[in-house]
């Protein structure tokens, strides 16, 4: 976590052994001015902060095997893996879902890196990203929609993740058993238990910041891959060397290939948060190199070692009783042998937690630490995130398909518009050139500052493409078009942006390292 400045100061030996920085603690109002002198310009403390300021591009660490154990990590997590084995139930067989998911990891890939190349180059975390578009005060509807789905889910996988706890707990020790069969506000003792120990976990790890997250994935995604392909080779051999390879329902034709392109844009539907703020990892790369080559190896290799995993497991379960899994802990939780059944549920609890932290804490705690740049830093985001987490019950949500359906299936539509508006934006309009130092402040000269803070052209390009998105999602009518609603969202908002926008402005390229900080993410 970013705790002290290094604006304007230059690193001490001490610092280059260490990796850590070394600078005086500072309030963010003198923070702020040391920032204002670098810049030759105010920069305000209701839009900076330690946190918000952008990265030195000396020291940071995220390199391409940093970028790869983030994809291994959040490829295969039980969420992804329930979707892609249904495929499986929706009659696809194995070479069709490796052709669904194949089409979706292409589309990934382009896409992260036009992402993680933004965070790249600018140092910037999403927040601040979207003032590029929004404006300084508008972003804040990007940064909150976002953040709002990932604390949500925070708290479901959180939910999940204790129920495999629970399970590892009663087969260590039969007698908890009599612990899980009450209720205390919808979960039981041994629940609550198993809930707020991983609560705390997870809490601790991001309170160290982005370096401990970075950490914990490089050493939680050897684990899960290995764990995996364990799980499917066992499968394997349970079921005599032949998986059901063919689809269960013998789609053809017309039909087989509308399922399969469904199949891959809903992959990439599931990845709409993270193509949004995946500058929050990529501002800390080394390189535009680094990025493309961690979302090579962790996006279509590793997914296709992911698909080719769903094929064996689906197809292999299939073959042995005639049943289609739901996840792999379907298949954990039938292991007859107590230390291996133990040992694949820790494996699963180290998978689940690292792709929380990645995936459902990060964004949160950037949209607080944004909405409050004078009283939240990282780590007091963190547990505002977190204790939002936990008091909204997240299993009463988990077991309401209404509000799982229509209020995160809502504010999800969202995403795609979201996406269009951003990238438009940044690529097409501006071709790349932002001037960073003026993304932190309010003067109404400024070049992000708009109308009062906010760019009335991305909220009329966002609202009509989130609009029919919301529609596409929810109307029976277009049930058809639904696994499209994420595509169809980001480019009507892409192209109405595009149209509206001022193509003749000029726009500056300005670096942001006079104003940067140590890059400790």
């Amino acid at each position: 976590m970013q705790t002290t400045s290094s604006v304007g100061v230059n690193e001490t030996p001490e610092d280059a052994e260490t990796g850590v920085p070394n600078h005086p603690v500072v309030g963010n109002t003198d923070l702020c001015a040391i920032a204002s002198e670098a810049a030759g310009q105010t920069i305000s403390p209701s839009l900076y902060n330690i946190d918000l300021a952008p990265t030195k591009a000396k020291g940071r660490k995220w390199t391409s095997y940093s970028i790869f154990t983030l994809w291994a990590n959040d490829v295969h997590s039980l969420g992804n893996y329930a979707f892609a084995i249904g495929l499986f139930s929706l009659g696809l067989g194995g070479w069709q879902i490796l052709v669904a998911l194949g089409i979706g990891a292409v589309l990934l890939f382009a896409l992260l890196n036009f992402s993680g190349f933004m965070g790249q180059k600018t140092g910037v975390p999403f927040p601040v990203m979207s003032r590029i578009s929004f404006g300084i005060r508008g972003a804040q509807i990007a940064s909150l929609v976002r953040g709002a789905v990932a604390v949500a889910w925070f708290g479901i996988q959180t939910y999940l993740a204790s129920v495999v706890l629970r399970v590892m707990l009663v087969a260590m020790a039969p007698g908890l058993k009599d612990l899980d069969s009450n209720s205390i506000l919808g979960l039981s003792t041994l629940g609550w238990f198993s809930f707020v120990a991983l609560w705390i976990v997870q809490l601790v790890i991001v309170s160290f910041g982005m370096e401990m997250i970075r950490k914990y994935e490089a050493f939680a995604g050897p684990i899960i891959l290995i764990t995996m392909a364990a799980i499917a080779v066992w499968v394997f051999i349970e079921a005599g060397g032949v998986i059901q390879w063919s689809g269960i329902k013998g789609l053809e034709g017309t039909e087989m290939w509308l399922t399969i392109f469904a199949g891959g844009a809903l992959w990439v539907s599931i990845y709409g948060t993270f193509v949004l703020n995946f500058c929050d990892f990529t501002r800390s790369s080394t390189s535009r190199k680094s990025i493309v080559k961690g979302n090579f190896w962790g996006i279509p290799i590793n997914m296709l070692v992911f698909g080719a995993i769903v094929v064996v497991m689906a197809g292999g379960q299939y073959k042995i009783n005639g049943t289609v899994i739901q996840s792999p802990s379907d298949i954990v939780q039938s292991i007859p042998n107590t230390l291996l059944l133990v040992l694949a549920c820790l494996a699963l609890l180290i998978l689940t937690i690292a792709v929380n932290l990645m995936a459902n804490f990060v964004a949160p705690v950037y949209a607080l630490t944004n909405l409050f740049p004078r009283h939240l830093n990282f780590r007091k985001a963190a547990w505002v995130s977190g204790t939002i987490g936990l008091i909204i019950l997240p299993w009463n949500l988990y077991n309401n398909p209404i509000v799982i359906v229509y209020f995160l299936g809502g504010l999800g539509a969202l995403l795609g518009p979201l996406f269009g508006v951003v990238m438009a934006d940044y690529w097409l309009v501006r071709r790349g050139k932002v001037n960073v130092p003026e993304l932190y402040t309010d003067d109404p000269k400024g070049a992000y500052f708009y109308k009062r803070g906010v760019n009335p052209k991305a909220i009329i390009a966002m609202v009509p493409a989130a609009a029919l998105a919301i529609a596409i999602a929810f109307i029976p009518g277009l049930a058809a078009a639904a696994p499209f609603a994420w595509f169809i969202g980001a480019g009507v908002a892409a192209l109405t942006y595009f149209v509206v926008a001022d193509k003749k402005q000029v726009h500056q390229d300005v670096s942001g390292e006079p104003i940067a900080v140590a890059s400790t993410h």
